[in-house]
């Protein structure tokens, strides 16, 4: 995501406590003032040893090897430190996570966090959440809203950096000439908005870089291999000899429709994809796949650490963001040890 949406998240003494137990706590000290860049949380009770912080997390889904690698990092960083954590599978639709809010809200957890599967649609039931006094952190995705008080901070990667970041290298790669397929990300979804439109305003410095096939291929590998045989079955197939996918599990899908073409991807079609994920790299160093944008999944400790924060009262930035870098085949083979995911 671009910019640093401001804001303020007040938490009402005494809703937010993660620690708990017989005594009586003191009344919570006053507000501290406001820090530039960053969003307030008013301090809670002061903690008392025996209860649990509990944090409800609404995932997207497990539609890629990312998803998978990002559950599991949430997860088990929430098993380490000791936290209640209520897990919720939304399946990829928004109706099953504002269901999965609710039901945090319900619940009177402590912190609710959730991967927004689209960007838009979340004003009423955070607005339930603000009004019961739970803060609300957005993990890898962000959301659209007039009101960024409807949450504390927002945690992942800058998509649209990535979309920069991949269109630099293939116009490094290609000599600023290329007839490009797009394989976009689910349509409405962050990382599909942000990543085409930075992979395009660096596509501007290049006129001779022009796409010419671009449709949703949903961040799946099997929806990447059948859009990818459509593009290639087109009019236009013949002329591709560059593949942009939004994330690499489009990208392996499409390798199995070029080659099923008679074609070579990595050769024939020069691919960039997103992700940074194992399987990307193993593509790679079999020469099929040419570069990974990486976005790194493992966010549990930045959003355990955030949730511990605003449990005490503590100030957290309104953006962090996690450190990533760009890998091509060159890189692929050293690489591929260090794989977590």
């Amino acid at each position: 995501m671009t910019g640093c949406m401001r804001g303020r998240w007040w938490l009402c003494p005494g809703l937010v406590v993660w620690l708990a137990g017989c005594q009586t706590p003191p009344p919570a000290p006053p507000p501290q003032p406001a820090q530039t860049g960053a969003a307030p949380a008013e301090p809670a009770a002061p903690a008392t040893p025996g209860k649990k912080l509990v944090v409800g997390f609404s995932q997207v889904g497990s539609e890629s090897g990312w998803r998978t690698a990002n559950t599991e990092s949430i997860k088990s960083e929430a098993a380490r430190r000791g936290i209640d954590l209520k897990f919720a599978d939304a399946q990829q639709k928004q109706e099953n996570q504002i269901k999965a809010i609710r039901a945090f809200i319900a619940q009177k957890v402590d912190v609710i966090m959730f991967s927004p599967v689209v960007e838009t649609g979340w004003d009423p039931v955070l607005k339930d959440a603000k009004a019961a006094g739970i803060p609300v952190v957005l993990s890898d995705r962000a959301i659209k809203t007039a009101d960024d008080s409807l949450y504390v901070t927002f945690i992942g990667s800058d998509f649209v950096e990535e979309g920069r970041r991949a269109a630099k290298w293939l116009a490094t790669k290609m000599n600023g000439k290329a007839s490009i397929a797009e394989l976009q990300g689910t349509p409405g979804s962050a990382p599909a908005i942000d990543r085409k439109k930075g992979f395009e305003e660096e596509l501007k410095a290049h006129p001779g870089m022009q796409i010419i096939k671009s449709q949703t291929g949903e961040f799946t590998r099997a929806k990447g291999k059948e859009v990818m045989e459509a593009f290639l079955r087109s009019p236009e197939g013949p002329r591709i000899d560059a593949l942009f996918a939004h994330n690499d599990d489009m990208a392996v899908g499409a390798i199995q429709a070029i080659e099923a073409a008679g074609r070579k991807p990595g050769k024939d079609i020069v691919i960039v994809s997103i992700d940074g994920v194992k399987a990307a790299f193993e593509a790679m160093v079999a020469g099929k796949l040419n570069c990974t944008v990486e976005c790194n999944p493992l966010l549990g400790p930045q959003l355990f650490d955030a949730a511990e924060q605003i449990a005490a009262g503590k100030t957290v930035p309104k953006r962090i963001e996690s450190k990533e870098g760009v890998f091509d085949e060159t890189q692929a083979k050293a690489e591929l040890p260090n794989r977590k995911y």
